[in-house]
């Protein structure tokens, strides 16, 4: 017997009178799906009450940097989209980070963390800024030191690590965190609801923005429950970005593989609140939505899209804001006389 092919238009049709003859639905729901209302279950790292609140004290402790000035909150802040709204980020002693910070919202679901993808997940995220010296500047050994020296700390750690004779260690700061991060997702977005079947959770502007991502090329490179992080992909297909938005001396992925093809090459990010999130790519020099838009189109489409169409594509993208986390700022663990001093040079 031949195997019967169905053709993806095909596919789209009969799925479209399923759902009520909306095509553009019927696209969305084949390339999209809403955030869940909880994080994934780790079976490598599992959540427990313990280790979230550890994780929460940890994510918003300065203290875990030299300088007893930067935590993970400073370029990460949860009330304004997950970012710093800084072009790069600025870390120990003023220095300048050589690339914008991502939103920390939602991104359990991304394939991996940064923008080259240079760690696997958010527990092995959450060690690097701690230790980059243009970040929080700090070593493991201090870190654990410091921990240590606050009973509080010592006593969360136990808590946390029930089954460890020595809880207090990096990798469980590290372990912590990534719990905490877990939970920072953002369901309920107008774009969700439409996916679940609300007709008229997006209006004929927002319907028609949609269409376009997904007509013009958008979505092969940004789907899935993030609207993006799912692949790697070179930035400049059709049309070199300007040096400006696409800095000749950040090479992206070829750094962490030495692989020629991937030569500029970055994750792509997650729309996911991405109205929220200015300034735009990774060297953070576009903030304007509109503006971000029309370059992806040339650079990466090799198309002219017109101001309306611009327009119609922001609308959705402004779809994809969901509820944002609701986060009790933690009560610290007081630092003792054997808490290393703030190392500020």
């Amino acid at each position: 017997m031949k195997r019967l092919l169905v053709p993806f238009a095909m596919m789209i049709l009969i799925a479209a009178n399923a759902w009520g003859g909306d095509a553009t639905l019927a696209q969305a729901r084949q390339l999209f799906s809403p955030v869940p209302s909880k994080a994934p279950v780790s079976k490598k790292n599992p959540a427990t009450a313990a280790k979230l609140e550890l994780g929460k004290m940890l994510y918003f402790d300065p203290r875990l940097s030299a300088s007893n000035l930067i935590s993970c909150a400073t370029c990460h802040n949860i009330g304004m989209g997950g970012v710093d709204q800084q072009e790069t980020s600025i870390g120990h002693g003023w220095q300048k980070g050589p690339r914008n910070a991502p939103t920390v919202l939602n991104a359990v679901f991304n394939i991996a963390q940064f923008w080259d993808g240079r760690a696997a997940d958010l527990e092995a995220q959450a060690k690097g800024p701690v230790q980059a010296s243009v970040e929080m500047n700090n070593k493991p050994e201090r870190v654990v030191e410091t921990l240590k020296s606050m009973p509080g700390y010592v006593t969360a750690f136990k808590r946390a690590f029930p089954r460890e004779k020595d809880p207090v260690t990096f990798d469980n700061m590290a372990r912590a965190i990534e719990v905490f991060e877990a939970t920072l997702v953002t369901p309920g977005a107008r774009f969700d609801k439409y996916l679940k079947g609300d007709g008229k959770a997006l209006n004929a502007t927002e319907r028609k923005g949609l269409a376009l991502f997904i007509n013009k090329g958008c979505a092969a490179c940004h789907s899935g429950v993030n609207v993006g992080g799912t692949g790697y992909f070179p930035f400049g297909v059709k049309e070199s970005p300007a040096a400006e938005v696409r800095p000749v001396d950040d090479v992206g992925r070829f750094t962490v593989t030495h692989t020629a093809s991937d030569k500029y090459v970055y994750k792509s990010p997650s729309l996911r609140n991405i109205a929220l999130t200015p300034p735009y790519f990774h060297s953070g020099k576009v903030w304007s939505l509109d503006e971000a838009v029309k370059i992806m189109g040339s650079a990466q489409l090799g198309i002219h899209l017109a101001p309306a169409e611009e327009k119609e594509i922001v609308a959705f993208l402004k779809t994809l804001t969901g509820k944002q986390p609701q986060v009790v700022y933690p009560i610290l663990p007081e630092s003792s006389e054997s808490t290393p001093r703030p190392a500020v040079k």
